[in-house]
């Protein structure tokens, strides 16, 4: 049976918790761990997550002598995960209560995929659903090319074995953290797009990302799609993302089919705009 490392950086949202915690001990599958790591919080939030995991085994708390900021304590997490599939959860937002048993059927009916990923819902600040966030897509993903701006959401799992064959999280990264260690894991395999929310997410004025300067994010994920294409030996020419070189005839037909079916879609937007 296949074992979840559910990883949870955590700063100053102890009044959140609780949704989050009791996701977990609801959920239909059983075989998960837990691994909190807290950076440094400056509230009482230490002393809650404690109220709530008490002595169950399944929950490890971890703290960081300082605040290292998200990069850094996300890659602490995965320091000590020992689960075959790991995810993470924002300490304030929850999942489906069969979002780990869905999720593992995907790895145990297709062992060659290394991730696999979910719409997420919206939600108001009591967690209350809204609506389906929109922007998560299908992934089209290959050596040298992918579907750019890359729309990463909640609940994205993978495999351990291929994190530790990256280079892993960039601690110095304050934003799009996620979407970094994602675009390393494509580089080793396929993923599943499960097309139904598992995750519930929370809207409020204190999340860490909605806080993140605009500026600042735009940047940082400008910065990991750059290194994401020298990794993939991807140079721009003519205001077209190509590979440096082909290695074989299907890495043509690849790029072929990708500009092909570019095209394609482009011709459909505007048939459907002109209500052709």
């Amino acid at each position: 049976m296949i074992k979840f490392s559910i990883l949870i950086a955590h700063y100053n949202n102890g009044k959140y918790f609780k949704d989050c915690y009791d996701s977990l001990i609801g959920q239909s599958y059983e075989n998960w761990e837990v691994i909190i790591v807290d950076d440094a919080s400056t509230d009482d939030s230490v002393e809650v997550i404690r109220s709530f995991i008490n002595n169950d085994p399944r929950f490890k708390l971890y703290y960081n002598s300082t605040n290292k900021g998200c990069g850094f304590t996300k890659r602490e997490c995965m320091k000590y995960a020992e689960g075959e599939i790991c995810a993470y959860l924002d300490p304030d937002d929850a999942l489906y209560p069969e979002a780990l048993e869905k999720t593992a059927h995907e790895f145990i009916s297709d062992h060659e995929i290394v991730a696999a990923y979910s719409q997420m819902m919206l939600c108001n600040n009591e967690l209350t659903p809204d609506k389906v966030f929109a922007s998560t897509k299908q992934i089209y993903n290959s050596r040298y090319f992918f579907n750019c701006p890359t729309q990463f959401a909640h609940f994205f799992t993978f495999k351990k074995e291929i994190y530790l064959k990256t280079s892993g999280i960039n601690p110095k990264l304050k934003s799009a953290v996620d979407q970094d260690l994602y675009l390393k894991v494509l580089e080793y395999g396929d993923v599943k797009y499960i097309k139904e929310p598992l995750y519930l997410y929370r809207l409020h004025s204190n999340g860490i990302s909605q806080q993140s300067a605009k500026k600042n994010a735009k940047e940082s994920f400008a910065r990991v799609i750059h290194d994401t294409m020298k990794r993939r030996g991807i140079k721009k020419i003519n205001n077209q993302l190509v590979p440096e070189s082909y290695t074989s005839s299907q890495e043509i037909y690849e790029l072929l089919d990708y500009q092909t079916n570019k095209i394609h879609r482009l011709i459909n937007k505007i048939k459907v705009t002109l209500n052709l």
